[in-house]
């Protein structure tokens, strides 16, 4: 579908291009001898400003980075970019599967202009607004914008909301293409990483402007190889360094209680669990768990390609009417590597064999459990008389899984050696646009315009049915079970159902650490698998309890998949040009118009993701089963139902340059969009104002308001997301909410512009006061504020009621441990203030025949205060400061208070050298409780490392040559001390939202103009 609306938008510029090449060849006048209307440069419209011709230096903090300055740094790409960017923190781009905020992005590139949050970046490709993704967080996809075609990029460091609409809080970053290229450019590079096959690209572009018609065409292509966690040291590291580097306390081998009639429920560890390199709580500790390390089967850079299409052409109709349209088409192609399998933490229903206790069950008949039990003997806890167990060994449900260390077997490989589990993540882009520009007069043009843009994101998961796999523990599974329903069982005593288990069709799992050969990733080799051991009086038939079979795993191990629809359609009319009346300074310009736009969201669900199919854990074993509420039937990553969201917004807005006289400009803009449904209307002013008070130095300022409406996607249904509560991921469900309230910012800048000989400079300071943040309610608050330090402080405590009735806990009751889900809304949260100073400079001048610059741009942050947030009464995440700080599940990102970056230029001649020097600040990670005796698993002992994260520096060299012939020949040699990211106490031991964990690599490039 979203292809053959491809066809259908490159048809219009196609047709057009084919009317009119023979009508401009007729109508526009021939060119004088000797002149060339390709030296034409048109008006353009700045970004921060409607008017055309508002000059470049005019009271906008607007910084532009062109093809020549990439090109010089080596032609980054996009994440490289704005990772290194010193006004944007928080950056999606690189593998960070574990924080909320950027689950499900695989593959997605993201702006966040100074760490509000990317959703608060408004993105635009030549003006124009693109469609956003539809991940959690609403984002543009930076990935899917044509690189190829791009020869500048500007950037508005403030708010422009009162110019541009809804998410133009933070600033904007318009994307501008080549559209003035002639003739052919095709360029390719490779970049070595080590560890992985490297990436690389190849991008063509074509242009052509003659006699009133211009057109311009690129295609692009991207690959990215995967990096796995085990390329680099970093990544997996013993669990008393860092409990909390891909650790879980639920994993396998697991953890059981083997004799539940005896001292009540208390589970212990598989003894199986070091022997395949998992991590047993040291003697002394309150707890005996095995701790398995997922990140070992992760990858740091997921395999990823991407293809841009973009076509643009522009035709002069007559002397005073201009046609133009675009079309672009994106695709991206990647995957998430995981870990073999998710915590199960729906307990099984009745439907289940042996379910409907809370607890998963081992029957005292299965195989593994005899085997099990005679193998470790008495130090196995089985309560056994003659050998035989007496009763069934209990699993809690997010103290075990049904895979980790051995790797899954449905996912081994030849290129896959560590049995990961995989799951798709595609993307499609598509977006159309068509102008009119109508010069009324030589002053004043009417400009009309359509954008309609498309993105289509697909995501697969894999998770397990808990009632399935209850039944393959039983002797039930597989997917030719005659006893697999409860029907089926109705009526048969204890010994019946023992009798019959492992029947008629009918396979058990073995869930134990006998039933894994070995760790994939470590090599080690398990001497107590029942494979080798060949135990006297079992059957090593697959399936029939000891060595598990792949028809019974793929029964209850499922793939889900969503497939999200975002759709943006934008009307707009704007009227620019000079009103007649003159100041002092010159004449005052204007802009005035309209836009309407319609923001559209829909999600489809497969049948196991879904609610209206699967309802409740024992609705795939008989379709009537019935629970409240309803969960679905997945363990761990959640159901929901398929949903549609749809908003239209009007706006009218207005702009008015005045040259108030020749040394003084203001600029003053206004806007009203008025939102449909029960979000209302909003109204937003905006004034700058530029002074040059002599010919080397000028003032620059301003004030105003900007907002942010709520996302379509956000008014309604709910997605779910995986975050940490006490050692292990658990399900958190966000719902949408449709009374959601358009958030408003209110921001002031300021700022001192310095220029003399081959110097430049420029300070300014800012500050965001936000009122109302649409975010998610902070996980991290709601579990402090409940479980506190002891990991029950306040359940059952009356005051924390509603706050406690967020969370489904097991039949155990309140409890961190005990936490199965969490139920959060999206919400108008707490205020925000935050201030800062940009700086940049620059320094030219020559040395000899050497041109020579020296420059450097930086941001630093003053304060990022988020005032208290409440949830269900109670205050979850006090006020605090977020600067300095990693934000862990707060509503902040990670936010150093520096970032910068100085660099050495040197061209003479064909030959072009540049040496840069990248710098992010240390902050420090206050989540305190981690870094407190540890008296569960490590006795008593603390681990104190990762509070402080050191600051993260890479030095660049990158080294052109342009020939004459029109060949450019660039090697980059980047991060070339080989620096690793900063130690953090995070899944994959640092923070892949600022650092990058390549290490030393090298790129080579060649480009050629024809």
């Amino acid at each position: 579908m979203l292809k053959m609306k491809l066809l259908a938008a490159c048809a219009a510029p196609v047709l057009a291009i084919g009317m009119a090449v023979p009508a401009a060849a007729q109508e526009a006048p021939a060119p004088a001898q000797g002149s060339d209307d390709e030296s034409v440069v048109p008006e353009v419209v700045v970004t921060g400003s409607l008017i055309r011709g508002t000059p470049e230096d005019a009271s906008l903090p607007v910084d532009v980075i062109g093809s020549d300055e990439l090109a010089r740094q080596g032609s980054p790409t996009g994440l490289d970019l704005l990772k290194n960017l010193p006004t944007s923190n928080g950056v999606l781009g690189d593998a960070n599967q574990f924080d909320s905020r950027s689950q499900g992005s695989e593959g997605v590139a993201s702006v966040n202009l100074r760490g509000l949050g990317p959703q608060r970046t408004l993105v635009l490709l030549n003006g124009k607004r693109v469609v956003q993704a539809g991940t959690g967080i609403p984002v543009v996809d930076i990935n899917l914008i044509p690189q190829s075609a791009i020869g500048r990029i500007e950037i508005l460091k403030d708010g422009a909301a009162a110019t541009y609409g809804s998410d133009a809080v933070a600033g904007v970053v318009n994307f501008i293409t080549r559209s003035e290229q002639r003739g052919f450019q095709a360029s390719g590079d490779y970049r070595y990483i080590r560890g992985s096959s490297g990436d690389y690209t190849g991008t063509v572009s074509f242009g052509h402007r003659k006699n009133g018609f211009q057109f311009f065409a690129s295609f692009g292509y991207q690959h990215r190889s995967a990096l796995p966690t085990t390329a680099r040291d970093f990544t997996v590291q013993p669990y008393p360094n860092n409990p909390q580097g891909g650790y879980s306390g639920g994993g396998s081998p697991g953890n059981f209680d083997f004799n539940a009639t005896v001292g009540g429920v208390a589970f212990t560890t598989d003894l199986g669990c070091t022997a395949l390199g998992g991590f047993r709580s040291l003697p002394g500790s309150t707890t005996d768990r095995c701790f398995t390390n997922f990140g070992q089967f992760d990858n740091l850079v997921e395999p990823e390609d991407r293809y841009q299409a973009y076509v643009e052409t522009k035709i002069e109709i007559a002397d005073t009417l201009t046609f133009n349209a675009s079309a672009l088409y994106g695709s991206s192609s990647t995957r998430i590597t995981t870990s073999p399998s998710y915590l199960p933490t729906l307990p099984p229903s009745a439907n289940a064999a042996s379910g409907g206790g809370g607890l998963f069950q081992v029957p005292t008949y299965a195989p593994a459990l005899r085997d099990y039990c005679a193998l470790f003997g008495a130090q196995s806890g089985c309560l056994t008389v003659g050998g035989v167990p007496q009763a069934p060994a209990l699993a809690f449900p997010v103290l075990f899984r049904p895979f980790l260390l051995g790797g899954n077997p449905l996912f081994f490989s030849p290129s896959n050696p560590r049995g990961s589990a995989f799951s798709q993540r595609q993307s499609e882009s598509i977006r159309f646009t068509a102008g009119l520009e109508w010069r009324i007069a030589p002053s004043l043009t009417l400009d009309g315009g359509l954008t309609f843009s498309e993105y289509v994101r697909g995501i697969e998961g894999t998770d397990t049915f808990g009632d399935l796999l209850q039944n393959a523990l039983a002797g039930f599974g597989g997917p030719n079970c005659a006893f697999a329903t409860p029907q089926s069982r109705a009526g048969l005593s204890a010994t019946q159902i023992a009798a019959i288990a492992g029947t008629a069709g009918c396979t058990f799992f073995n869930p134990f650490s006998t039933g894994i050969a070995g760790n994939p990733v470590t090599g080690q080799v398990n001497a107590n698998f029942a494979g080798t051991r060949a135990p006297a009086g079992f059957s090593l038939t697959p399936g029939a309890g000891l060595i598990n079979d792949l028809p019974t795993i793929d029964n209850f191990f499922r793939t889900t998949r969503s497939d999200t629809f975002t759709q943006l359609f934008v009307a707009d009319l704007v009227l620019s040009g000079q009103t007649g009346l003159r100041l002092p300074g010159g004449e005052l310009s204007f802009a005035v118009g309209g836009q309407y736009r319609r923001n559209g969201f829909a999600s489809r669900l497969n049948a196991d993701a879904n609610l209206a199919v699967n309802p409740c854990p024992g609705t795939p074993l008989d379709p009537a089963a019935t629970c409240n509420p309803q969960t679905g039937a997945l363990g761990f990553l959640g159901t929901n139902f398929n949903r549609d969201n749809n908003n239209d917004v009007f706006a009218f807005f207005a702009e008015l340059q005045a040259p108030i006289t020749d040394t003084i400009n203001a600029q003053f803009s206004a806007r009203y969009e008025q939102y449909s449904g029960n979000v209302g209307s909003t109204f937003n002013p905006q004034g700058r104002l530029r002074w040059q008070a002599t010919p080397w130095l000028a003032f620059r300022g301003g004030g105003g308001t900007t907002f942010r409406g709520p996302p379509a996607e956000n008014l309604g249904g709910n997605v779910t997301s995986l975050q940490v509560i006490g050692t292990a991921f658990r399900a958190i469900d966000i719902s949408g909410n449709p009374n959601l309230r358009p958030e408003r910012t209110t921001t002031y800048s300021g700022g001192v512009l310095l220029k003399f000989g081959g110097f430049n400079a420029s300070v300014d300071y800012f500050r965001y006061q936000l009122t109302g943040p649409i975010e998610s309610e902070p996980v991290q608050g709601i579990v402090n504020a409940l479980f506190g330090t002891t990991g029950n402080a306040n359940c059952n405590n009356p005051a924390f009621a509603a706050l406690q009735a967020r969370f489904t806990f097991t039949g155990a009751g309140c409890g961190i441990g005990n936490v199965q889900r969490l139920s959060t809304n999206l919400v108008n949260s707490a205020n925000v203030t935050t201030s800062g100073i940009d700086f940049q400079a620059q320094y030219k001048f020559e040395l000899g025949s050497n041109d020579i610059a020296i420059g450097g741009a930086g941001t630093y942050v003053i304060d990022y205060t988020t005032q208290s947030v409440t949830v269900a009464g109670v205050v979850v995440q006090p006020a605090f400061n977020a600067v300095g700080k990693l934000n862990f599940q707060t509503t902040a990102y990670p936010l150093p208070a520096v970032k910068g970056n100085v660099y050495l230029q040197g061209d003479r001649g064909i030959h072009s050298a540049r040496l840069q020097f990248n710098y992010i600040d240390g902050y420090r990670d206050q989540r305190d409780a981690l870094f407190l005796p540890n008296p569960g698993a490590l006795a008593g002992a603390a681990t104190l490392g990762g509070r402080n994260i050191a600051p993260f520096y890479t030095l660049d060299f990158t080294y052109r040559l342009a020939l004459k012939t029109g060949t450019t020949i660039s090697l980059s040699v980047l991060n070339f001390l080989d620096r690793q990211p900063s130690f953090a106490r995070l899944d994959f031991n640092y923070d892949p939202f600022t650092s990058s964990p390549l290490g030393l690599n090298a790129k080579f490039g060649i480009t050629q103009k024809f």
